[in-house]
């Protein structure tokens, strides 16, 4: 249910037999047929419109992602100025807006995103502020690798998750018709758990290209600032010193908090989409788990999911209970 979950790497979906729907169409009508679709050529931490998901969805359901993936890679593929992923992104903005409206551009530059995407958008009612929010956090990202800027604290970065993370979430809970408050709130903090994850597995990744996403405040708490981060790895040949490593234990922490507390949703979907996100929650928290198994050193190495831990996820999703499990005692603050 995150967005930026979707880019990073080149592994499998942790579910096999995942199906996602062809959206190469060129006009505003779902794909003639669903289940003749390449699977996505990036690592996904989660299953994206897979077996579980009702056929009727998948459509709408790859619309999204494709429209999110290829944003994802306009932000972050190529060699590219940031002044020119902007640009495109801008372009990008404006053919959403002409789909919302229902307009086909004759020059459109993404038929293949936006046809099936003016499809779902007519037929399902899709928010057009929930997919320009998307947009709008690819280019935040943009804009601060580009300054070398930072997060000063923890509610700066949950906003970014709230237009990064959060609205791939309340997008599917439109498409399944659930809307009440607490659902939205709980799917929202589902997001932010994953987002925050996929930066806490990510630093060794991040931090090369010039993402610095760790909270200034919790940074400041142990002696840290971004520069500290350049002197071990993996901007350095340095081990990273305790203090570094006891950060990513209190954010990982801070990631399993806010996963717990969206977990009861799952309880509330009926059907596949249960499932679905039972499945969603346990490959974050299956991240977690592997990044605690590294010793919180995420630093120099990367931890991830795949087909192996498939078995794992499917016994652990179907012993959730409606009462989670009590949460590993806090590490030190």
């Amino acid at each position: 249910m995150g967005e930026r979950e979707m880019e990073s790497g080149d592994a499998t979906s942790i579910v096999p037999g995942h199906d996602v729907a062809d959206n190469r169409g060129v006009s505003a009508t779902p794909p003639a047929n669903p289940r003749h679709a390449a699977a996505p050529a990036h690592y996904e931490n989660f299953p994206v419109a897979s077996w579980l998901c009702p056929p009727h969805l998948r459509p709408p359901i790859a619309a999204i992602y494709h429209f999110a993936r290829t944003a994802d890679d306009i932000a972050d593929e190529g060699d590219a100025s940031p002044d020119a992923r902007l640009a495109e992104l801008r372009a990008y903005r404006e053919e959403l807006a002409a789909a919302a409206r229902g307009d086909a551009l004759p020059d459109s530059r993404w038929p293949h995103v936006f046809g099936p995407l003016a499809w779902a958008i007519a037929q399902y009612r899709l928010p057009e502020d929930l997919l320009a929010d998307l947009l709008s956090a690819f280019m935040q990202d943009i804009e601060k690798t580009r300054d070398r800027g930072t997060y000063a604290d923890r509610a700066e970065l949950l906003d970014y998750c709230r237009r990064s993370a959060n609205p791939v979430g309340r997008l599917l809970l439109h498409l399944y018709g659930v809307t009440d408050a607490q659902a939205l709130a709980q799917s929202d903090a589902i997001c932010s758990a994953l987002q925050l994850i996929n930066f806490w597995q990510d630093p060794s990744v991040d931090l090369p290209r010039g993402r610095f996403y760790f909270p200034r405040t919790d940074c400041a708490r142990r002696g840290l600032t971004s520069e500290h981060f350049k002197v071990f790895a993996p901007l350095s040949s340095a081990p990273p010193p305790q203090e570094a490593i006891n950060l990513i234990a209190v954010v990982a922490f801070w990631a399993r908090e806010l996963m717990t507390e969206g977990a009861p949703l799952v309880h509330r979907l009926p059907g596949r989409v249960g499932w679905e996100l039972r499945l969603v929650v346990q490959g974050g928290l299956r991240i977690l788990d592997k990044i605690e198994d590294l010793g919180f050193d995420t630093f120099t190495q990367r931890p991830t999911v795949g087909k192996a831990d498939a078995p794992v996820l499917l016994w652990k999703a179907w012993r959730m209970r409606r009462q989670s499990r009590p949460m590993k005692a806090a590490p030190p603050r």
